[in-house]
């Protein structure tokens, strides 16, 4: 018998860098990320890997925060050139405040090589009260959830 391997979203957050999310069809692809209630966002991680990935990996991105799908704002928009890492992306809005949102989306509007689909090996959401530590493998992150809510997506 033959396991199928799964390309879903719960392999973003899986702590595990060699899996990964995969695209299906052609540029752009979304990641959207919705928040129970409104949220400070201080930072975003993406851990990619062009030397596996090649032309799966994005070269452009866009972090967009809003409300909801119909009212999106462009907060960050990233250029790469083969990525090899955790890509930190610190999120301001056009104040330079902290984002305040209930949601996000991440777009991979085009990838290395004229790439059809993408993976994405990781991804992190940081809160002000959360305190990272990026290196090369992993980021280090230090929270102090109180409600069971939260302490369930807590990583450690």
């Amino acid at each position: 018998m033959q396991l199928l391997k799964s390309f879903g979203i719960e392999n973003l957050l899986d702590s595990n860098t060699s899996s990964f999310w995969q695209s299906d069809d052609a540029t752009p692809h979304y990641i959207n990320i919705q928040f129970k209630r409104k949220m400070y966002i201080s930072d975003v991680c993406i851990y990619m890997d062009f030397k596996n990935d090649e032309s799966y990996t994005p070269n452009k991105m866009s972090i967009r925060a809003g409300s909801h799908f119909h009212d999106l704002l462009e907060v960050e928009l990233v250029e790469l050139a083969e990525p090899n890492g955790w890509l930190y992306i610190p999120l301001r809005d056009r104040h330079d405040k902290m984002v305040k949102t209930f949601m996000l989306q991440i777009v991979i509007i085009s990838n290395h090589q004229n790439g059809k689909d993408t993976h994405l090996r990781q991804i992190r959401v940081h809160t002000p009260n959360t305190q990272v530590e990026l290196n090369p493998n992993n980021p280090v992150i230090t929270q102090n959830f109180s409600s069971v809510d939260m302490k369930q997506f807590s990583i450690r």
